[in-house]
Parts: C-alpha cells; sequence; structure tokens
C-alpha cells in the first residue's frame, strides 16, 4: 500500500496536469467503489465539475472540485491512477501490473480499470484496482471534514512536536510501539515501510512495549520519523514491490533503506543479517544488533 511519501509525490506530480480540467463525462465500471452513492448518482452529481486543486490528507488523495465538492481517492493495496492527455501522453502512479491482453502495457488503462473521468479537452483519468479494495467518495466539505477526522496529526507539520508526539504515542503503553506507529487514528499516513525504518534510525526494536521506552528514545524516534518521510519525498517514495511514481519511473528512496524489505542481508551498520518477523499480521524488519 502506497505511505505518505508516495501519495504526497503523486499528488505532486499529477497537481499540474488535473488543475482547471472540466469532467465531460464519467464512466463506473465497479459500482461497489462509490458506496454509499450509487452509479448513477455518482455519474450525476459529479458531471459537469471542475478540478480545482488536489491534496492529500494521510493516505487519502482529496481532489476540490467546483460547487463545494470533493473527490476522494484511496489507492488501498493495487490502486493505479493514469492521466493521459489529450495527445497520449501517459502519466501514472500506483500499483503498476501487466496485462495478458496484447496491446496493453504496464500502467495504461487495461481490463482492471474501473472508473473513466473524460474532461472536456479529451484527456483522460483512469482509476484501476486489481483487487478492488480501493475507493472514490464524491462528498461535500461536511462530509469531507467527517470522514477524514478519524485521521491523527501529520507527521511533516509544525504541530507535530516532540511533546505532542509523546502524548500521543503513550497513550496505549500497554502496546508495541509499532502497532501505534501504525494507527492512522494517532499518526496520519505511517505505513509497514517507514515505521521500521523510523524504528531502525531510533535504535529501537519494533516489537518494544510503548512504557519502556525512554524520553530519550521517544524524542530519537519523533525524529526518525520525520527524517525519513522527509528524505523519502525528497527521493519521490519508494518502489519496493508495486509502487511507482506519476511518471510511470520508480522512487528514489529504495538505496536508502536501511531494514524495510532487506531481510537476511548484512545491516549497513553492523553487518549482521536483518530480522523479519510477523508483528500485528505485518512482516517487520529490524536488525537484532542495532535495535534494542
Amino acid at each position: 500500500m502506497p505511505e505518505l511519501p508516495e501519495v504526497e509525490t503523486l499528488v505532486r506530480e499529477l497537481r499540474p496536469h488535473l488543475k482547471n480540467k472540466k469532467i465531460e463525462k464519467v464512466k463506473i465500471l465497479a459500482p461497489k467503489m462509490l458506496v454509499p452513492l450509487s452509479k448513477l448518482a455518482f455519474i450525476k452529481k459529479i458531471k459537469g465539475l471542475t478540478i480545482q486543486g488536489i491534496t492529500r490528507r494521510a493516505k487519502v488523495i482529496v481532489i476540490y472540485l467546483s460547487n463545494d465538492y470533493f473527490l476522494l481517492v484511496h489507492l488501498k493495496m493495487t490502486g493505479q491512477l493514469i492521466f493521459v492527455s489529450a495527445r497520449g501522453r501517459s502519466i501514472s502512479g500506483g500499483h503498476p501490473y501487466p496485462t495478458d491482453d496484447p496491446g496493453n502495457e504496464i500502467n495504461q488503462a487495461n481490463k482492471y480499470t474501473r472508473a473513466e473521468f473524460h474532461f472536456i479537452d479529451k484527456s483522460v483519468l483512469y482509476f484501476n484496482d486489481l483487487r478492488k479494495f480501493g475507493w472514490l467518495k464524491l462528498v461535500n466539505k461536511q462530509d469531507k471534514d467527517l470522514l477524514l477526522a478519524n485521521h491523527g496529526i501529520e507527521p511533516l507539520v509544525k504541530k507535530f512536536t516532540s511533546s505532542v508526539f509523546v502524548e500521543i504515542i503513550t497513550k496505549y503503553p500497554n502496546r508495541k510501539i509499532k502497532q501505534s506507529l501504525l494507527d492512522q487514528s494517532l499518526i496520519a499516513g505511517l505505513g509497514n515501510i517507514y515505521a521500521d525504518e523510523a524504528c531502525f534510525l531510533a535504535k529501537i526494536k519494533p516489537e518494544r512495549l510503548v512504557y519502556t521506552l525512554t524520553p530519550a528514545e521517544l524524542r530519537k524516534l519523533h525524529q526518525a520519523i520525520i527524517s525519513v518521510l522527509k528524505l523519502s519525498i525528497k527521493m519521490k517514495g519508494t518502489s519496493a514491490k508495486n509502487y511507482v511514481r506519476a511518471d510511470g519511473s520508480k522512487g528514489g528512496f529504495v538505496p536508502y533503506l536501511n531494514v524495510y524489505g532487506r531481510t537476511n542481508q548484512p545491516c549497513k551498520k553492523c553487518g549482521r543479517p536483518i530480522v523479519k518477523i510477523k508483528l500485528i499480521g505485518r512482516g517487520t524488519h529490524f536488525c537484532q544488533k542495532c535495535q534494542i
């Protein structure tokens, strides 16, 4: 699943291409992704609206529309957005996958296309999703705010201070630290990759219980979260497994990964093999020597 840096990268790269596009027609091929709206209600409401901007909240893409409407997009595990200009130039972001059909290349509209947004200038935005876990929600401002209210603080805002982080993370002292880091109601957008990487930078094993962390360790973890997210955004995200940038290229953060996806490879600091365990249902990577 794309995390904060990947979604932020996608939003930044799609923004100049989507702004001021007026929706001429919409095709919905997987109506269940629109719940609670019906297919007909969704199409009726969105037709003729203009995209005024695009931003991100947690892992959700927020597209600002005219008439005070918002289109919320969540890619989940296998979602993909593809913008094809009127001249046929394609940019995409999300989960890339080939199809078995001749002529359908990676990152093009294919049999996994679930929605199509056609603009009056003949450009198109496609939403693809192999597993159909992603969703599209067309809402007004009140409903948008309500839907996004259960997300915690954004970790890259000024208000995410060390003291605020400690207050948030110690709400559940008997949890494993990684469980709280992945809790979207506490910290928005932080996922499996960056939780593992932040714990490594802070020299903390992800299975430690929160109450065992010292004030100094909590301060280090706070700074590690900010550092790893900022670096990943600078490098245009991580392409571990399947996530790519909006232009179809891979993110540049992979060479900077210290533990995630490096099972049995030598630790870059001490040389011992990186260990992978199952923690709260997620693959979790760490160094047994560097992290305590």
